[in-house]
């Protein structure tokens, strides 16, 4: 049975599994929808057109399915969908889409995202992403698996974040950032490969000895952009490792953090 806390204001239209808890003073509007297992926590609000899936958490006074944060938005019926198992930390907020992209805001699996973060309009991201405590992500931007974005770390509208990516601590990001590089600073520029969370996932040496000999390509040897591209995704086609190297160079537009 739904466990609602008598002072908590659930909409009669919404949509709760039927072992949802509901913490007090939390408010669900009507055009939500939230999945098995779930914990809505003290004075959270889900609100927007919002489907939710299973196992997630929701820490207090966050703001999940708010409006964009952008002037164009006009309430029209754009949606944030988020899967299964993510934690949301104290006063996260997430915005729904908006028409001038897809519509949709959406969210994957097993994501961490630490108290006073953000994720804007339109973003995409991926599973098993950490985020640390008051992360901005800009409207629009695609954040791949695995990808970990240190405190106070800040990413420009349209950027990408490529799987296995990491961003240092108040890294301020303007252009995108490869799968599988370390960035930090003000304006962040690349460090180098992120290894141990490689280790940390299974990589093996020779797969993470891939990883390393491509960035070297893309960072080290005087190749153009588009020279390094091709190199690494020809070389992706025998080696596996590398291929979240071709997802990311399919979405990059803005140029990559150098």
């Amino acid at each position: 049975m739904t466990r609602i806390h008598p002072t908590a204001i659930v909409d009669p239209k919404a949509e709760l599994a039927a072992d949802v808890v509901v913490g007090p003073y939390a408010l669900i509007g009507p055009n939500v929808r939230i999945g098995a297992g779930c914990e809505v926590g003290p004075h959270v609000v889900i609100d927007g057109v919002t489907e939710i899936g299973a196992r997630n958490r929701f820490h207090p006074f966050g703001n999940i399915g708010c409006a964009p944060q952008d002037k164009k938005y006009h309430g029209e019926p754009t949606r944030l969908e988020i899967g299964d198992g993510n934690t949301f930390f104290q006063s996260v907020t997430v915005s729904v889409g908006t028409v001038q992209d897809q519509g949709v805001t959406r969210i994957g699996d097993d994501n961490w995202f630490m108290a006073y973060m953000h994720i804007g309009h339109d973003c995409q991201v991926g599973s098993h992403t950490t985020f640390a405590n008051s992360v901005t992500l800009g409207g629009h931007v695609h954040v791949g698996d695995w990808a970990v974005l240190g405190g106070l770390a800040a990413i420009h509208q349209f950027c990408v974040i490529g799987a296995h990516a990491m961003a240092g601590g108040g890294s301020i990001i303007v252009q995108d950032l490869p799968a599988f590089v370390i960035c930090e600073g003000n304006r962040a520029s690349a460090r180098g490969v992120n290894a141990e969370g490689l280790k940390r996932r299974g990589f093996d040496a020779t797969q993470i000895a891939a990883v390393k000999r491509a960035y070297k390509t893309l960072y080290r040897e005087g190749l153009s952009y588009d020279d390094a591209r091709a190199q690494i995704e020809a070389r992706a086609a025998e080696e596996s490792a590398l291929q979240p190297f071709v997802n990311f160079f399919a979405l990059s537009q803005r140029g990559i953090i150098r």
